[in-house]
């Protein structure tokens, strides 16, 4: 497969669960809360205006022609997130749904390896078309243990400076952590080096 078909397809794939729009949502949300909580000190007023935000963006796809369900993703995630930090009266857990899932992703990732079915493999075996060939191939095996690596490490690292920032309950480190390791700016440097370890597959340059 050539390196241009596989942009191609990992493209409509990344296209298929919202594109950029959703990735801009999970920031917008968690920056609005953040900047909204330190200008009122209200939790409920900042929770409200970061589903208002949400809305907005959801509303906005709906009109240029997006499918339902994507901008539906994101309004459930910031609903709950918002639902948490309303009914605990605790800024911090606007922020919980990101820690739960940093943790809950690094157990999924940890695990697909540790039973050699990782989870990169299974992604990009589908992307690729070569559904479950790549664990026949040495070579492609090891490359999609050291991309789901990538990401294990990202979730590690993330969980392991998100977690006592909520425990300790510092609202604004949290929002920033969150926003930055629990988000697209971590995740796109994860992308970025499995592309770069991938595209050295002799598969993907012919």
């Amino acid at each position: 497969m050539s390196l241009s078909m596989l942009t191609q397809k990992s493209l409509s794939l990344f296209s298929a669960v919202g594109g950029w729009r959703t990735v801009a949502e999970g920031v917008v949300s968690r920056a609005l809360f953040l900047v909204a909580y330190l200008l009122t000190g209200q939790v409920l007023a900042s929770a409200l205006v970061a589903v208002g935000g949400v809305f907005v963006l959801a509303v906005v796809r709906l009109c240029t022609g997006g499918k339902v369900w994507q901008p539906a993703i994101g309004l459930i995630v910031v609903g709950v997130s918002a639902l948490l930090a309303g009914s605990t009266g605790h800024a911090v857990d606007f922020y919980l749904s990101a820690v739960l899932l940093q943790a809950g992703g690094g157990v999924l990732f940890l695990v697909s390896m540790l039973v050699r079915w990782p989870v990169i493999g299974l992604v990009m075996g589908t992307v690729r078309g070569e559904r479950l060939a790549w664990r026949r191939d040495r070579r492609q095996l090891r490359r999609y243990y050291v991309c789901t690596a990538v990401f294990l490490a990202k979730f590690t690292i993330a969980t392991a400076v998100l977690v006592p920032l909520y425990l300790a309950g510092a609202v604004i480190p949290l929002g920033i952590a969150a926003t930055f390791l629990g988000g697209a700016p971590a995740a796109g440097v994860c992308v970025y080096l499995c592309w770069r370890i991938l595209r050295k597959d002799p598969q993907t340059v012919q």
